[in-house]
């Protein structure tokens, strides 16, 4: 196995993270250094990855864990070039969206926290993603996709392997 490692281009945005906050306080750069590991790493945190990110902002491994696991936004395994995060919150709840994972999850052939056979779709679900008006929806990337329906799901779906790309898990 190869030793993990950022490349040139990715380190350098880590150290700019790190000197936004004070000598000694390296650990408040712990969020966006595994938004670049994660994005680095084929869209996941291994945990020789959680490892390597701990000893650059040299702090506990332990304490890159207890992050990496509390937020959602962040992958502990393998995941599709897209990753669809349904939310399961509230608002979005009351406008179908357990109707909507359900139809995700036949479309699909998986369960949530599976990925496709064909490694393109990870279907995950996640707590507020701030879109309640617009419920019910999902983000893949950096875009949210609002008051879904199975048709535009259908789209959704069609576009994406048309794409067939990741852009940043999406």
């Amino acid at each position: 196995m190869s030793e993990i490692a950022f490349s040139a281009e990715a380190m350098e945005v880590v150290k700019k993270i790190i000197k936004r906050y004070p000598e000694g306080r390296q650990k408040s750069a712990l969020l966006p250094v595994l938004h670049v590991a994660q994005a680095e790493f084929d869209g996941w945190l291994s945990p020789e990855v959680m490892d390597y990110v701990a000893s650059i902002l040299e702090i506990k491994p332990i304490e890159v864990y207890e992050v990496a696991s509390f937020y959602t936004m962040y992958n502990l395994q393998p995941v599709g070039k897209c990753l669809l995060e349904v939310c399961q919150t509230g608002p979005c709840m009351l406008n179908g969206a357990d109707d909507l994972v359900a139809y995700l999850e036949n479309k699909l052939n998986i369960k949530v926290g599976e990925t496709t056979t064909d490694g393109m779709f990870t279907l995950k679900t996640v707590e507020c993603l701030g879109s309640c008006g617009t419920a019910p929806m999902l983000q893949c990337g950096a875009d949210y996709h609002e008051n879904l329906t199975n048709e535009k799901a259908d789209a959704l779906i069609e576009k994406l392997r048309t794409d067939n790309k990741r852009s940043r898990y999406c």
